[in-house]
């Protein structure tokens, strides 16, 4: 039985690094990281996927730095909203299946409510309006797509707020978090292990015919919600100190203390029950990821 052949983007990031594990049992894995295929070249992104000619393209690989987007949107745009319409059209020349994250920045942050996949959106910074441009690129090219929008996402690798955390409760004895910006902290290992949960129900051969395509925009979170400040008390509960240093003591603070170039969405909770209906899929709680994270990172450190 011949396997599928899969392009990875961002191999070296956090998603992309745990995509790398969990995608091959189900193909034979091309993992690119920037490198090897920079996403603001858009002809180099054709030749590569030419070259690969893949059967499914998994794009985790974004630009993620939030503030930088607002002095820099024509990088941004490259990025997150002209490359995924680029990998959309060759998918679609392909006849290959591709895999695309977004996030909870393309809404406004209003309310309290959980937001729907139909819901309207309105993001309030450059990065959550390239985001969501590169959403309408893939929809519009007509080629089979699953689009998944996460939140707050975090690992043991990479930059992330669990990281900063950890090195900033172990130099500052006071730390300065925001508490009124809510949603759901989603760990990259079960992004990717969702993912390959996904992707091996869309190809089982087991799959009829007469069952409704599935392809289309999902949210993918860990399940609860927690403020930013949340986060961090729970990574101050769970983490392991060394002896000679002390936890931080965490003050929580509006998004009006913490000014910012980019405006955050003070509301990211994101309704995941089309995923659970269409795939049976619900991510575990946001806790308890957040042990298993941790737990596996301590037991690297110890050894």
């Amino acid at each position: 039985m011949t396997r599928a052949r899969i392009l990875l983007t961002g191999a070296r990031g956090q998603v992309g690094w745990e995509l790398q594990r969990t995608l091959s049992c189900l193909g034979d894995v091309t993992a690119l990281d920037s490198a090897a295929m920079n996403l603001a070249d858009g002809e180099a992104v054709r030749r590569r996927v030419r070259d690969v000619a893949p059967d499914i393209i998994v794009n985790p690989a974004a630009y993620t730095a939030v503030d930088r987007a607002e002095a820099d949107p024509d990088l941004a745009h490259a990025v997150n909203a002209a490359a995924p319409g680029i990998l959309a059209e060759e998918a679609g020349r392909l006849g290959a299946l591709l895999v695309h994250y977004s996030t909870d920045y393309v809404f406004d942050g209003s309310g309290e409510a959980a937001r729907r996949e139909d819901d309207p959106s309105g993001p309030l910074n450059v990065y959550g309006a390239t985001k969501l441009a590169g959403e309408h690129a893939i929809e519009a090219s007509g080629c089979r797509h699953l689009i998944f929008r996460t939140s707050w996402v975090y690992g043991a690798r990479g930059s992330n707020f669990l990281l900063t955390m950890r090195r900033l409760m172990r130099e500052r004895p006071e730390l300065k978090i925001v508490s009124d910006q809510i949603g759901a902290p989603t760990w990259c290992r079960d992004l990717a292990e969702a993912t390959a949960q996904v992707l091996g129900q869309v190809a089982a051969p087991s799959r009829a015919a007469t069952q409704p395509e599935p392809w289309g925009v999902y949210h993918m979170t860990n399940s609860g919600e927690t403020s930013w400040h949340g986060f961090a008390q729970a990574i101050q509960a769970l983490d392991e100190f060394d002896e000679t240093c002390a936890p931080g003591h965490l003050l929580p603070i509006p998004s009006s203390a913490y000014p910012t170039p980019a405006r955050r969405p003070l509301n990211s909770r994101l309704d995941n029950d089309k995923l659970e209906r269409t795939f049976g899929i619900r991510l575990q709680g946001w806790r308890d990821a957040l042990a298993l994270c941790l737990d596996a990172s301590n037991s690297r450190r110890r050894k």
